[in-house]
């Protein structure tokens, strides 16, 4: 069994660097991002359809932005070209390092257990995620129900999300009623049967990677 990070790891790593890649102007760097990322997203698994697929979605949006900044670029067009194209996949990388390798009850536990996320968010967010399947059974049933009174409701239109906004506020209710029921009051302290181990050694190297990649891409600056 591979040992991957932890998720509240992966988000520090997540935010720290790519809050520098927002100012940093190497190709370099981002290239390195990007085979990083990819290098553990294979290490954990991830289908290389499902690889293959995000790269070929967001080959599109970076031809289309290095071809904006050569075309209508005025300073050191080619140079700008390939930071931001290759940004975009070094940012797609650093997402999806976090979203296809830990799911969204692992991510949200973490987070709590960890980084003091509030447990009233934590579980009001996974109760959102796990009514979800829910939500689009019930737009199949709204617009069944409609055809069979001769009308048709697209996508688009909002009399459609109207009808499943006033089911999901019943939802809402009943929601709160079984938490209740179940002893959960806001502000209160809660046990719990979930316990996320996080070595130290994660904490270190999180640090490591956001100290490196802040030196190397404002003092070394690379092309």
């Amino acid at each position: 069994m591979s040992k991957q990070l932890n998720a509240s790891i992966l988000v520090i790593i997540m935010i720290g660097v790519g809050l520098q890649l927002t100012f940093a102007k190497s190709v370099i760097l981002n290239i390195i991002i990007t085979w990083i990322g990819l290098g553990y997203l294979i290490y954990c698994r991830v289908s290389f359809k499902m690889l293959a697929t995000m790269l070929l979605v967001a080959f599109p949006l970076s031809l289309g932005t290095w071809w904006s900044f050569v075309a209508f670029g005025v300073a050191d067009v080619w140079h700008n070209a390939w930071i931001y194209s290759t940004r975009l996949y070094a940012y797609l990388c650093l997402g999806a390092a976090v979203t296809l390798t830990v799911n969204v009850k692992q991510l949200l536990l973490s987070l709590s257990q960890h980084l003091h996320l509030s447990a009233t968010f934590a579980y009001g967010l996974l109760a959102a995620f796990n009514l979800s399947p829910r939500v689009r059974r019930q737009v199949k049933t709204i617009r069944y129900a409609a055809q069979l009174r001769g009308v048709t409701y697209h996508l688009w239109q909002p009399q459609l999300y109207f009808k499943s906004v006033l089911a999901a506020l019943q939802w809402s209710g009943d929601l709160a009623e079984a938490m209740t029921s179940h002893g959960f009051s806001e502000g209160f302290s809660r046990s719990t049967t979930y316990h996320d181990d996080l070595p130290k050694w994660q904490w270190g190297l999180a640090i490591l990677c956001i100290l490196t990649f802040g030196i190397v891409a404002f003092i070394i600056k690379p092309w």
